[in-house]
């Protein structure tokens, strides 16, 4: 990306005074400026290169991945980290050649593609691939050398041509790992699914600090460095952050397994931020250091194209990508440019400050390219990866009832503004697929909530989280109550998991699959409920 970052002398101004800041370091906020000051390819940092054969212990701790599949192409990651719990990583200060191999088959007898790429220190040490010439829709398999030192092999799939008449396409929605509340079972079991490709939709990792024992993950056998017994602020603090989740042996296991599509939610940066404004209402340009430094950490450790890369505190997250005739995804971030939430965010009765047709969730921007990416939508599906809760979602029965600020209930002009585009470019089979709030549902998408007997003009399936909320409960203290308020709601369900959408030219079939613990290891999964919504005639009917 060329553009100019609109943000850049507003973090400049904040670096320059960082010496009395009370939460970073100046050199943490030096940091944080890397991306307008500190890129490869400027200055002496480029020159100095290491022997990747004196690297002595495994630079793969970390795993390998791949993500935004197109016809002829799939992004695949990796990051060299022989000591992943220690800042930097115990990698020389200079770059490193890793070569690469794309193949056929998973013993690599034949290659579609092979190649090097440096490794750079001003990206700690990640390396993103975008091989060109593969062949549309099929499988292939990819590994990283460094050295003397083979990474574990990858399994990813590429995007059929977007004429492409597909019979169907699987795909999983994941969300909200919260590394301290358990481990992530359901993601080995996620690794084990037959899928063409997986949607993280937010909350990949969490700010907040991870004891010495792994928090409810209680560990008997290993001891975390006090690196992670802090919330995470500096650059360096998301780097090792994202090295703790990122060793984790099931992560491992669903990235090798199938490609991801990514977007973020909030707790990348810190909870319930909104544009620039944080939950501690720091000044802005003070929080921009903080953004910035996230933005750039999640860039690194996610299997991301080059038009992703943050400028500065700001990334161009939403894109659009094509599945055959089939599906167009068109993948949200509803944190980067929102109003503030109304009411001072939390539960609220609706009233004008959250009708304020001001007001936007997707920005102005977002907005407009959503819409006119549906007027020129040919899928038969048209499917939209966010965040939060799209759907109307009331708190109690009767007139007292609250909904959430922080989900499209709190932008209620927001949603009517995008369920009118879809209904204005003629989008007749809407799927929102959603994360953040920890538990499954299942909702009719109404053009007007207040009024049951309204139009479905889609529906919305929400997947719960990875490991977020501990264990949690089939049935919800406000289970109940929830399902009384909301008809349109059809399903609900507290335990941990993660969400697999079957597309075919008729139907959209979606299985919610739970684990029954994730304090300890190696709950199995169930399927807690299916349904399916039929082209032309949205509305969810029990598989």
């Amino acid at each position: 990306m060329t553009h100019h970052a609109p943000h850049e002398q507003e973090i400049r101004a904040a670096a320059a005074h960082f010496g009395r800041r009370r939460f970073l370091t100046a050199t943490g906020a030096a940091a944080a400026l890397a991306f307008a000051t500190n890129l490869p390819g400027a200055g002496a940092a480029y020159a100095a290169e290491a022997d990747a054969r004196k690297i002595t212990e495994n630079p793969f701790t970390l795993g390998v991945a791949s993500g935004d599949p197109q016809p002829g192409s799939v992004v695949l990651w990796t990051r060299l980290a022989p000591r992943p719990y220690e800042p930097g990583n115990g990698m020389p200060a200079a770059r490193v050649t890793v070569r690469w191999e794309v193949a056929y088959d998973e013993h690599f007898k034949r290659l579609a593609g092979q190649g090097r790429a440096d490794a750079h220190p001003e990206f700690n040490h990640s390396v993103h691939i975008e091989p060109t010439g593969l062949a549309p829709d099929r499988v292939y398999y990819y590994r990283f050398r460094a050295g003397s030192w083979i990474s574990p092999v990858g399994r990813t799939r590429t995007a059929p041509t977007r004429s492409a008449r597909l019979s169907d396409l699987k795909l999983a929605a994941v969300s909200c790992q919260a590394y301290h509340d358990g481990y992530f079972t359901a993601h080995r079991h996620l690794a084990e699914e037959d899928l063409d490709v997986v949607f993280h939709l937010g909350d990949y990792l969490y700010e907040y600090p991870v004891g010495a024992n792994g928090g409810a993950r209680n560990y008997t056998d290993r001891t975390l460095p006090a690196v992670f017994n802090r919330e995470t602020v500096t650059l360096e603090d998301y780097r090792l952050r994202y090295a703790l989740y990122k060793s984790d042996p099931d992560l491992q296991a669903a990235h090798a397994a199938h490609p991801f599509i990514v977007t973020w939610d909030d707790h990348e940066v810190e909870n319930n931020y909104a544009s620039d404004i944080s939950e501690d209402h720091l000044p802005p340009a003070e929080f921009l250091v903080r953004r910035a430094a996230a933005y750039r950490a999640y860039w690194e450790n996610q299997p991301l194209r080059r038009p992703q890369r943050p400028q500065g505190a700001d990334c161009r997250l939403y894109r659009r990508l094509q599945y055959g005739q089939l599906a167009q995804f068109d993948i949200l971030d509803t944190r980067q440019y929102r109003s503030d939430q109304a009411y001072g965010d939390g539960w609220h009765a609706p009233g004008a400050e959250s009708r304020d047709p001001a007001r936007t969730l997707t920005g102005a921007a977002q907005e407009r390219w959503l819409i006119d990416g549906w007027r020129e939508s040919t899928a038969r599906w048209n499917v939209l990866p966010q965040q939060v809760t799209f759907s109307e979602r009331r708190n109690a029965t009767g007139p007292g009832y609250q909904l959430s600020m922080d989900a499209w209930d709190g932008y209620a002009a927001s949603r009517d503004r995008v369920l009118a585009g879809a209904e204005s470019a003629g989008v007749d089979n809407l799927v929102v697929l959603t994360g953040d709030v920890h538990v499954h549902y299942a909702f009719d998408i109404k053009k007007d909530f207040t009024d049951p007997g309204s139009r479905t003009a889609g529906v919305e399936f929400v997947t719960t989280s990875i490991s977020s909320g501990k264990n949690g409960a089939d049935k919800p203290a406000n289970w109940d109550t929830y399902l009384a308020a909301n008809p349109h709601l059809k399903f609900y369900n507290g335990r941990r998991g993660y969400l697999t959408v079957t597309l075919d030219q008729d139907t959209a079939r979606a299985d919610y699959r739970t684990v029954s613990a994730v304090t300890t290891p190696g709950a199995a999964v169930r399927t807690a409920a299916s349904f399916v919504s039929e082209a032309g005639d949205p509305g969810l009917k029990p598989a």
